[in-house]
């Protein structure tokens, strides 16, 4: 077996760690090595970012790591909706030793994980020898269509919403993009200055990103306009049959004609009856007003583990530990809802 640590630009130079983290059939954008390149670049650029890998044979254990203030995380922030490892040809028995190499450092707080993966993580630290524990980390709502066209999903939705759309929806003007367009990112960009929500992050990783998925025609990017003014816009990308929606924002001077609303109403019959996708994913964070558009909902997890070996660590082992004796129920066991989307 061989256990290593590779930097990015290793990472994006090996075969087969590319073809692992590749687009294609059960990888998610927040798996991709574009993106862990553009997160390391634009969100992380003084830590250590770099991939342990695990290999035996063709089998193949890959973890997307972050290095800061003598801890270890995901290669994740507010803009992933998941982190996990990657696994081919069974590389999953491959995890505790992955694990073992990443022992100096002592500590991981690893999140957002998927159902499955937050099992598979958790087993693996324990039986390492490290002392570890599963906590909610957030809530995922997502939709499957299930074969239904819009019309007949729509029906479905609350009294309250179909009137809003029947009514407000006579004054907003919709269009969406699939490519990048820098006059349409602009109008994205001064509508989420004007909005409730707080300054954007990285604001040059979002754009970046928007441009990668322009290019490879996976980009929908909404905007809604009253009287040419651009008042409303949703960043949203379309891959291996998911949509995802990342960002929304709208002008609050606007609100009375709920944009946000008709245009969520335009990218929902787009993702129906054009993309015919086979789920929605509304991303991270338990809002409310999602509950009026998604039908389902996953939990993603956080593990936090410490090696006991390391010194420097026991005040947080301890505060973990107290943690698990005063809960009632510590995730002995994770439900796999999340298998349904692959993640």
């Amino acid at each position: 077996m061989q256990v290593y640590h590779a930097d990015l630009t290793e990472a994006q130079a090996d075969p087969r760690l590319t073809a692992l983290f590749a687009p294609g059939p059960g990888v998610t954008p927040f798996d991709r090595l574009d993106w862990l390149g553009l997160m390391a670049r634009e969100c992380l650029p003084s830590a250590r970012c770099f991939v342990a890998v695990a290999r035996d044979g063709d089998a193949i254990a890959a973890l997307p790591l972050c290095e800061t203030r003598n801890r270890l995380g995901a290669l994740a922030n507010w803009y992933s909706f998941v982190a996990r490892p990657r696994f081919a040809r069974g590389g999953e028995r491959l995890l505790p030793a992955l694990i073992r190499s990443l022992s100096p450092m002592g500590a991981l707080r690893f999140a957002p994980l998927p159902a499955r993966e937050a099992a598979l993580m958790r087993d693996a630290v324990r039986s390492s020898g490290w002392i570890g524990a599963l906590c909610h980390d957030h809530v995922n709502h997502v939709l499957l269509p299930g074969g239904r066209d819009f019309a007949t999903w729509w029906a479905s939705r609350p009294g309250q919403l179909r009137e809003t759309v029947r009514r407000k929806g006579r004054k907003v003007a919709i269009s969406i993009t699939r490519h990048f367009d820098a006059a349409d990112w602009a109008a994205y960009e001064a509508i989420y200055a004007k909005s409730w929500k707080p300054a954007e992050g990285s604001p040059g990783f979002l754009r970046h990103f928007a441009e990668m998925e322009g290019a490879a025609g996976r980009l929908r990017l909404g905007l809604a306009t009253i009287d040419g003014e651009a008042v409303a816009a949703q960043l949203w990308t379309v891959e291996d049959g998911i949509a995802y929606i990342h960002k929304l924002a709208h002008d609050p001077a606007a609100a009375a004609h709920s944009p946000g609303t008709v245009l969520t109403h335009a990218l929902f019959a787009m993702a129906f009856d054009a993309d015919k996708v086979d789920a929605i994913d509304f991303g991270t964070g338990d809002d409310p007003y999602k509950r009026d558009w998604m039908e389902l909902s996953d939990v993603r997890y956080r593990l936090e583990a410490y090696r006991p070996g390391a010194p420097r660590h026991w005040p947080a082992l301890a505060r973990l530990i107290a943690r698990r004796v005063l809960r009632a129920h510590d995730f002995a066991t994770v439900p796999l809802a999340a298998a349904r989307l692959g993640t």
